[in-house]
């Protein structure tokens, strides 16, 4: 991809022929044509190996492998041996030496170490302070809201102190690799300076390249990630030799999960779970590793002045991608189905796919907030994103997907309820509705403890009203406000705390009764006179001493 778009700035900037970048590029003259029709390069077609012949003769090698355990050190067989071997003996006429090559390469070591014929030493390391650490994933299981369920715990283990960092995801797809990074790099206060190693993750390597040390393909974003905080990665021998080049944050894994994790935690939502560790990092700063003089937290607090600083940005660590908005207001990523704001129906947004949740952007305004679902086909309904179409069809709103959602997380408490209830015996089905849509609308502006409490006193005086609910519920946060300690209100004027008995407002308009006659509960009776309109009947007067198109005394003065 690199090559593409030198060459074909060099064609634009410069405007060279296809002999001339070809020439500079050192590539064929059908590279940089496809380079100019195209900035992404064409797919390589898979090349089929021929590894699949050696099936059937694996067992013959194995045997001659462990006939060389005990055979003189000179008198062993060599992969072209083995090759003639299997060609006299067994037939293997399509096999090819290189194909043998690689694969006694591999085996021979394998078997000489279950022989015992080689032993694996490890060499105690010196980590400086600040400059390395390590990370890693491991599978657990968890109850989730409770059903048992498969979850995957990224864990970041500075390699001086020892001090880690655990964060349990759905997944362990990028979008958890970088927040997990994140996690860990703000809870540690920086970056380690030197390196971070890992193995292979897909997250971060697209392809090891044999035959040239430690050189990885690595992923567009991960690049332009780690180029964001500063630091650079150390790749790791693939497969199970490497395990022993982060020898620290593998046996954490098995630690924590033994410690902290057995029997399986319970919590109604990985926020949750999360937080309970949290606690269980701050109790580890106080444990000793093996036989170190000073605890983790000692050794942390003496590392934690030589880590890089955080940048002052903050990135983004979601997948951005661009779904266009159903005619049920809602997008589909990843298999499950998510609402928007009905203004979006037909519109594509832009979604950012985060670990633990998915947050719809308009521009640069949050639009839409959802925690993720990990289960295919699965739904998260919100019900404000309705409330404007449900005013003008107040009748979806009983059935509706939104509302059982609303239900079933609380949200629709029983205070809306009785409120609903309320209006739609004094209102009908169709107003009621549309003055309890008024009621949720305020949820936008107003907390929501203050719009139960507003529903509550109008109730009490036997008002149906969202006008009612909004003044009551501004009140009740005013009052909240100026009582809290510590508040807004304790600068005022000692005389502003003074308590006044205010009649609560109470809704006339909107009230409808069967019987006319009836008062209406919580009113006092009026005594007050009935009002006089005498002073108006003297303008009345007076305008008939002077008609329209004669003129006063005073005027013609």
């Amino acid at each position: 991809m690199e090559l593409f778009a030198q060459i074909r700035r060099d064609a634009r900037v410069e405007g060279l022929s296809v002999r001339a970048l070809a020439a500079r590029h050192k590539v064929h003259r059908r590279t940089v044509r496809q380079a100019l029709v195209s900035a992404s390069p064409p797919e390589r077609k898979l090349r089929q190996g021929v590894s699949w012949r050696l099936e059937p003769f694996k067992v013959a090698i194995d045997a001659m492998l462990i006939e060389d355990t005990t055979a003189p050190r000179k008198q062993r067989h060599t992969a072209r041996r083995i090759l003639a071997r299997l060609i006299e003996e067994h037939g293997a006429e399509e096999l090819s030496y290189s194909t043998v090559r690689d694969y006694v390469r591999v085996r021979r070591a394998q078997i000489d170490v279950e022989a015992g014929r080689r032993v694996e030493v490890f060499i105690p390391q010196e980590h400086a302070p600040g400059a390395e650490a390590e990370v890693d994933f491991g599978e657990v299981w968890v109850v989730l809201n409770g059903v048992k369920t498969k979850c995957h715990m990224f864990i970041f283990r500075l390699s001086h102190s020892g001090k880690a960092v655990h964060r349990i995801y759905p997944t362990q797809a990028q979008e958890a690799f970088l927040e997990g990074h994140i996690e860990a790099f703000n809870e540690i206060g920086g970056v380690p300076v030197r390196h971070i190693r890992y193995d292979n993750l897909t997250s971060a390597v697209t392809a090891v390249v044999f035959g040239q040390g430690r050189q990885r393909q690595e992923n567009d974003r991960w690049v332009l990630f780690r180029s964001h905080y500063g630091f650079d990665p150390f790749y790791c021998q693939p497969g199970i030799a490497g395990a022993h080049e982060k020898g620290g944050v593998e046996g954490e894994v098995g630690w924590f999960r033994r410690n902290r994790l057995s029997p399986m935690p319970a919590a109604e939502s990985l926020d949750e779970l999360n937080d309970r560790i949290r606690v269980w990092e701050a109790q580890d700063d106080r444990r000793r590793i093996n036989d170190r003089i000073r605890t983790i937290g000692q050794d942390f607090a003496a590392e934690q002045p030589f880590l890089a600083p955080l940048p002052a940005e903050v990135f983004d660590p979601g997948l951005v991608l661009n779904p266009r908005v159903d005619r049920s207001s809602m997008v589909t990523v990843r298999m499950v189905k998510y609402s928007v704001p009905a203004r979006f129906i037909g519109r594509k947004v832009r979604v950012s796919l985060r670990a633990s949740e998915v947050v719809v952007f308009d521009g640069r305004a949050v639009a839409a907030r959802h925690p993720r679902i990990v289960a295919k086909g699965g739904q998260s309904v919100q019900l404000d994103h309705y409330l404007e179409v449900l005013k003008t069809k107040p009748g979806a709103l009983p059935g509706s997907t939104a509302l059982a959602r609303a239900r079933e997380s609380g949200a629709f408490t029983s205070a809306h309820e009785a409120f609903w209830a309320a209006c739609r015996r004094v209102n009908g089905d169709a107003d009621g509705t549309r003055e309890l849509i008024d009621v949720l609308l305020l949820h936008r502006s107003m907390d929501a403890g203050d719009i139960e409490a507003g529903i509550t006193a109008a109730l009490g005086v036997g008002a149906v009203s969202a006008d009612v609910v909004a003044v009551e519920a501004r009140r009740h946060a005013t009052s909240t406000t100026t009582s809290a300690p510590g508040g807004s209100g304790l600068d005022r004027h000692p005389g502003a705390h003074v308590e006044v008995n205010v009649q609560r407002v109470v809704s006339l308009t909107q009230r409808r009764l069967m019987d006319p006659a009836a008062v209406i509960a919580g009113l006092p009776p009026d005594t007050r006179p009935l009002p006089s309109i005498a002073v108006y009947d003297e303008l009345l007067a007076k305008r008939t001493e002077h008609p329209a198109g004669t003129a006063s005394k005073e005027n013609i003065s």
